[in-house]
């Protein structure tokens, strides 16, 4: 088997290279993402005591959870409080669902993906919470943003907010946490212009992972690299990065595993 670039944050990749490693893979970490604390206390201080109003709080990652609920005070309310179970919480994906259990969040207060969706994003917990959008309903988007957005806004999941929109419901947003570029030192710049010729696979589970990789690596020719995305649009990202074989996974430890079998057999 090739070795197995995992290109995700630091704390998820180490878990990603140890449980790849138990599946028989070389798999390596080249943390592409760094993860840092909002600095907009006030605005998740806000969220928190307004979370009552809401119909449910939607959540883009695991980031966005813990980031989110390191900034609970005890006085806060809790998820499912409210009549009918109110506020809800809405996960993108099973990783995100398992980090607001992990939170204390009830599970009979999590809306996710159902678990053989063709994929786990905005669009596929649209399709599971659609129904519960009434006009006047208030929905809360908590996600990241970009270091150098000064505004702090992020990318968030405009397209989420406008189903809602759309349906007679208004969104809020409040940033969790900070995607940063990471900083690599000589032994991780050496791996990365290895890995873009030797058989290498690059695991990439986000396209800032990709945007980040040729900042920091200006002019690399990635003609002879390959690449398991896990989304559609990622993979999209990294043939655009010129990425040479590019192939689609689920996002799933078991997913990937078997599409790495299947086509990065050597």
């Amino acid at each position: 088997m090739p070795r197995v670039i995992v290109t995700r944050p630091a704390s998820e990749a180490q878990r990603w290279v140890h449980e790849l490693a138990a599946q028989g893979f070389d798999a390596q970490c080249l943390a592409l993402i760094e993860i840092k604390p909002s600095g907009q206390t006030d605005d998740l201080a806000q969220a928190w005591q307004q979370l009552p109003t809401y119909l449910a709080v939607m959540f883009v990652s695991g980031n966005a959870v813990s980031h989110f609920f390191a900034a609970k005070n005890a006085a806060a309310a809790a998820f499912g409080g409210q009549p009918q179970g109110r506020p809800r919480a809405w996960a993108t994906g099973p990783g995100t669902a398992r980090a607001l259990l992990r939170a204390g969040v009830a599970p009979h207060c999590v809306d996710a993906p159902a678990p053989d969706a063709g994929q786990f994003d905005s669009e596929a917990l649209w399709a599971q919470v659609a129904s519960q959008v009434v006009a006047g309903a208030r929905v809360l988007i908590v996600r990241g943003a970009d270091a150098a957005d000064n505004d702090g806004a992020g990318s968030g999941r405009e397209w989420f907010a406008q189903q809602v929109a759309a349906a007679g419901g208004q969104v809020d947003f409040v940033v969790s946490y900070e995607r940063r570029a990471p900083t690599l030192d000589a032994s991780a710049q050496a791996l990365a212009k290895q890995s873009a010729s030797d058989g290498s696979v690059w695991l990439f589970s986000s396209a800032q992972a990709l945007a980040n990789l040729n900042a920091v690596l200006p002019g690399q020719n990635w003609a002879a690299a390959r690449a398991l995305a896990t989304h559609p649009r990622i993979a999209q990202a990294a043939r655009a990065a010129g990425f040479g074989v590019v192939f689609e996974s689920r996002p799933t430890l078991v997913d990937v595993a078997a599409a790495l079998g299947q086509h990065f057999k050597t």
